[in-house]
């Protein structure tokens, strides 16, 4: 089965747009937090430790995949951003803090937010690139 969902999971990112897998990681991360929430409000320690896991997993693939020298200023500036969300998680772990959850998903659906918007302009975008991102574990470029 694991092998018919990777193969699936792998079609289904071949025919996405690099923006468009951004955004896929990103609802991943919001979601887990999501989940997070749900979990520990209703005292399932465990379960919201895992999905506190599953989105730290979805930021470090952001942060990893940043693009510096393609994204300059912007992917470094992203990189701080990201770095805080994961430092973060720690703390909402440690503490089951609801406030932080819900400050780490607003901060990403803005961003979200942001990457939609860049996604919606027209395709001559030369005057203002986005930062780059690639994903070396499957071979598929993420950049604006």
């Amino acid at each position: 089965m694991d092998g018919k969902l990777n193969t699936y999971r792998t079609i289904d990112t071949l025919g996405k747009s690099q923006i468009d897998l951004i955004l896929q990681v990103y609802d991943g991360a919001i979601g887990a937090f999501r989940s997070a929430g749900d979990a520990y409000q209703n005292k399932r320690y465990d379960a919201g430790y895992e999905q506190m896991q599953r989105a730290r997993k979805f930021l470090v693939h952001l942060y990893t995949t940043l693009d510096d020298e393609q994204g300059g200023e912007i992917a470094q500036s992203l990189g701080k951003l990201y770095t805080f969300l994961i430092c973060q998680i720690d703390i909402a772990q440690a503490t089951r803090d609801q406030e932080i959850i819900a400050a780490n998903i607003r901060i990403l659906e803005n961003l979200k937010s942001g990457w939609k918007g860049l996604k919606e302009q027209p395709a001559d975008r030369s005057s203002a690139p986005a930062p780059a991102a690639t994903a070396p574990s499957n071979g598929f470029t993420v950049s604006g």
